[in-house]
């Protein structure tokens, strides 16, 4: 039986833990008897995307993204439409698409799960032209990852802290959000479009999204006072923010969202730029995961 290819795509920068020898650890815990494997570094902003795009076309079978979920949203947009599936090694900040798939976070144990993976096939949003696969939003939570990214340091302590300092300051704008038979003219703190069930961290933002169900499940904070800002955060932490009554919740295969004044968004966490009208759809079952 031929060996299983697999292309490991390691981003040097991403994460808590770059201490950890990944090229060893790979090289320890892959049976090299069915698996063939080659590692490409990541050299700047965007690289990622071309290197799985490359390694797709060079027959790998898997394309493993060895980092956060900026590396692995970078693989998975390289994917798209070719043969190959995504793997994720885990190695950031956050880790939203891995929890979801539950990948182990510890790195021998995702590597060796590399060793007999499963295949299974995913769902992929899309906003104004850019692929997510865990989540993305408009409001607040694209404003905090705009400030996160320069931060400097990064976990959740300094996600926490950054959120914190910014909810002083942030205000709420006017939105018309259409979807099906619906249109709502609301304010927007947050609009969180939820293909899978969290941000990362454990941050359960849409705890009953189904990342292969076809469908986007849509979050919508309309404003947060403290009383509400409290309940918000004990939602995201348990697993319960559908019982708060802190958020309106949708679901939906595409949507089309109006601003009153230009406001910022992001992918799987990263920020990516302001705009005044969005359009977000889903594609059902776009992208083969390797678990």
């Amino acid at each position: 039986m031929p060996r299983l290819r697999i292309c490991f795509i390691l981003n040097p920068n991403s994460g808590t833990n770059r201490r950890q020898d990944v090229p060893a650890l790979i090289t320890q815990h892959l049976d090299h008897d069915k698996v063939a494997s080659t590692i490409y570094r990541t050299q700047y902003a965007g690289h990622a995307e071309e290197l799985a795009r490359q390694a797709a076309a060079e027959g790998y079978r898997v394309v493993v993204a060895v980092g956060g979920d900026g590396t692995v949203n970078e693989v998975g947009r390289g994917l798209l439409g070719t043969a190959a599936a995504l793997g994720i090694v885990p190695r950031g900040s956050g880790n939203g698409l891995a929890r979801h798939l539950r990948v182990p976070l510890a790195l021998p144990a995702a590597i060796r799960r590399f060793n007999a993976p499963d295949f299974q096939r995913i769902d992929v949003g899309d906003i104004n032209g850019h692929p997510f696969f865990c989540t993305a939003g408009l409001g607040f939570d694209a404003h905090v990852s705009k400030c996160f990214a320069a931060a400097g340091t990064r976990g959740l302590a300094t996600y926490v802290q950054v959120a914190l300092r910014e909810y002083r300051t942030f205000r709420p704008t006017p939105i018309q959000v259409t979807f099906g038979e619906k249109e709502l003219d609301t304010n927007c703190y947050i609009l969180a479009f939820a293909n899978a069930a969290q941000y990362g961290n454990n941050a359960y933002i849409a705890p009953l999204a189904d990342i292969r169900d076809g469908l986007l499940d849509l979050v919508l904070i309309d404003a947060l006072p403290l009383w509400r800002a409290v309940r918000v955060g004990l939602g995201l932490a348990l697993g319960d923010l559908p019982k708060s009554g802190a958020a309106d919740f949708h679901t939906a295969r595409q949507v089309h969202v109006q601003t009153a004044t230009p406001l910022g968004f992001h992918v799987d966490g990263d920020y990516v730029g302001e705009a005044s009208a969005f359009k977000v759809d889903l594609t059902p079952l776009a992208l083969e995961v390797a678990t």
